[in-house]
C-alpha cells in the first residue's frame, strides 16, 4: 500500500505540473473524481491539493470549454463537501452527553467496561 505522504507528494506535483499536454486543472479534477472511491486516497487529495484548488480547476475547465470535465469536478467537490459535513455532524454527535439506563449523563466517550 502507498503511504499517505507519497500520495500527497504525487498529488501536489500533479496539481502544479505544467510540462504536460494534459492541463493541470484536468489532472486535479481527474484525481478528485477517482479518489472518491478510496477514502485514504481522498484524504490525501484533500490534504495535498485541497478543495479550493479543485474549485479553481473547475473554473479553469469551464473557461476552456471542458463542460464535461467541469461537471465531474463539481460532482466530486460536492461529494467532498457532503463528506466533510457528515464528519462534522458525527463529531458533534459523539461529543454530546450520553446516558445509560439508571446513570447520570456523562461526556466521557469511553465505553463502559463490563464488570
Amino acid at each position: 500500500m502507498v503511504s499517505t505522504d507519497d500520495v500527497k507528494r504525487a498529488l501536489s506535483a500533479l496539481a502544479t505540473r505544467t510540462d504536460t499536454a494534459r492541463r493541470p486543472y484536468a489532472a486535479v479534477i481527474d484525481e478528485a473524481d477517482a479518489a472518491r472511491d478510496d477514502l485514504q486516497r481522498a484524504a490525501g487529495f484533500v490534504e495535498a491539493v485541497g478543495l479550493d484548488r479543485l474549485d479553481e480547476a473547475i473554473r479553469d475547465a469551464e473557461r476552456h470549454g471542458r463542460v464535461d470535465l467541469a461537471e465531474r469536478g463539481r460532482v466530486a467537490l460536492e461529494s467532498y463537501r457532503r463528506f466533510r459535513a457528515a464528519t462534522r455532524e458525527t463529531a458533534t454527535v459523539t461529543s454530546t452527553a450520553t446516558t445509560t439506563p439508571g446513570e447520570a449523563a456523562t461526556t466521557d466517550p469511553t465505553p463502559p467496561r463490563n464488570p
